[in-house]
């Protein structure tokens, strides 16, 4: 007799899901895996939105967004989770806003300016004189 196996085929369960990006007129419908991480779902929407053509522009980076279930009071899910973890299928796409990068010039600029200030209110302080009539 042979024997059969016990183990149960993995199954990979497919289903569809829909991305609203912020600023864009509609969402984004795909099918995904429910065991494709989170920066692979990220690339599809980033390719399709593209290839719609859709406005604003948003680039390709996928570390330059933030994938947040629909559902509110959750947190950003990280690039590694799988889609399917949370068994949510409505999810938000928002661009992480860039902090602009302070040159060496530019802190000591502003580490100057502020000596300038609190030295300044100082100086001005001693000085103030009362004049008797």
């Amino acid at each position: 007799m042979e024997k059969k196996s016990l183990q149960k085929p993995i199954k990979n369960t497919r289903f569809l899901i829909t991305v609203n990006v912020l600023g864009s007129a509609g969402p984004l419908r795909f099918v995904v895996s429910e065991n494709d991480k989170v920066a692979v779902v990220i690339d599809t929407a980033l390719k399709q939105y593209a290839r719609e053509g859709r406005l604003p522009v948003l680039g390709f980076d996928v570390n330059d967004f933030f994938f947040y279930p629909a559902s509110a009071g959750l947190d950003a899910l990280r690039p590694s989770d799988p889609i399917g973890s949370l068994g949510v299928r409505n999810f938000i796409l928002c661009k992480k806003q860039k902090q602009p990068l302070m040159t060496e010039g530019r802190a000591n600029g502003i580490a100057q300016n502020g000596k300038k200030g609190w030295k300044a209110w100082l100086t001005k302080s001693f000085n103030f004189k009362i004049h008797s009539h």
